[in-house]
């Protein structure tokens, strides 16, 4: 006869094999360089999108041209390479912010994690900060070229900067401002990184583990996708104001102070203009976050399997 093994419950919920796998192995730590290279990938199918956002967001007073529209006048005017436009500076962003903020996010969660808990959606939200806070500083040079590169086509002749590839684009900058010219929109770029952070990594950790806790949905690509769809909306949402700031900050050719440009744009433009961009932002976005998350869980999954003899 089985001997029948007592359940332990754990706030009520019963767990399943793969929550109870979860618990077990909270505080295994994956390579720091995971979430940079799943959001790099991303980056090469999402780019296109991103640049349609940057010629939103930097579009002056009551413009009333749509994501569509714009991407096809783009095209139209300067062919696909203009929607490509500032991809090496995207990945070179990726590389440098992206890794920062998961990696850093990683190693707090499995710091701050007890040993048969999970961790509240509060210290979640406080790791994706400091992730977020450090990434935007390493990433900040990369972001300065890539919002010019992006925008270039867009001025007249005369005030394109032409840079041919992101690193052109550092080099340049550090000769005609010096290194305070990487710094431009850093402050306001840190703070969209925290946003971003704290609304995308928790949110998607945190719907993941509801999901996961329901009995319905299991560690699988259903699950994944629809966390990162969830976690793609609030971070669009709460990011759109300090994106569209930081990106005029950083297009501008004079220094400019987050406030000072924040009720230039709300007195010249209305506060609905802090939202330009929020469709492609949400379209880039959106893919962006289910891209990263679900390749991110992939190679996650070959680690487990290949390292740690894990199999789902």
């Amino acid at each position: 006869m089985e001997t029948v093994k007592p359940q332990v419950l754990t706030s009520n919920v019963h767990l399943s094999k793969t929550q109870d796998k979860d618990i077990k192995l909270k505080n295994k730590e994956y390579p720091f360089w995971f979430g940079g290279a799943a959001s790099c990938f991303s980056c090469l199918i999402t780019h296109p999108l991103d640049t349609t956002k940057v010629r939103l967001q930097t579009a002056k007073g009551l413009n009333k041209t749509g994501a569509v529209k714009m991407m096809f006048n783009i095209v139209k005017n300067e062919g696909i390479r203009g929607i490509y436009s500032g991809l090496s500076a995207s990945i070179l962003r990726q590389a440098t912010y992206s890794t920062m903020r998961f990696g850093v996010y990683d190693r707090l969660q499995n710091y701050l994690t007890k040993e048969g808990e999970k961790l509240s959606f509060a210290k979640k939200i406080l790791c994706a900060s400091i992730g977020g806070c450090v990434g935007g500083a390493f990433g900040n040079p990369a972001d300065v070229v890539m919002v010019r590169m992006q925008n270039d086509a867009k001025l007249s002749p005369e005030l394109r900067r032409n840079y041919k590839h992101a690193f052109e684009g550092l080099y340049r900058i550090v000769k005609e401002s010096g290194i305070i010219g990487l710094t431009r929109g850093i402050g306001p770029n840190m703070n969209r990184a925290i946003l971003m952070s704290s609304s995308q990594l928790a949110t998607y950790d945190q719907s993941k583990q509801i999901l996961l806790e329901t009995g319905i949905f299991h560690d699988n690509i259903i699950t994944h996708l629809t966390s990162s769809i969830l976690a793609g909306l609030v971070a669009t949402t709460i990011c759109s104001p300090v994106d569209v700031i930081k990106t005029r900050i950083m297009n501008s050719e004079k220094k400019q102070a987050f406030f000072p440009m924040l009720k230039s744009i709300i007195t010249g433009e209305g506060l609905f203009a802090l939202f330009k961009g929020w469709v492609p932002s949400f379209v880039r976005l959106g893919p962006h976050t289910v891209v990263t998350f679900l390749f991110l869980e992939q190679i996650r999954s070959l680690y487990d399997k290949r390292f740690l003899n894990i199999t789902t």
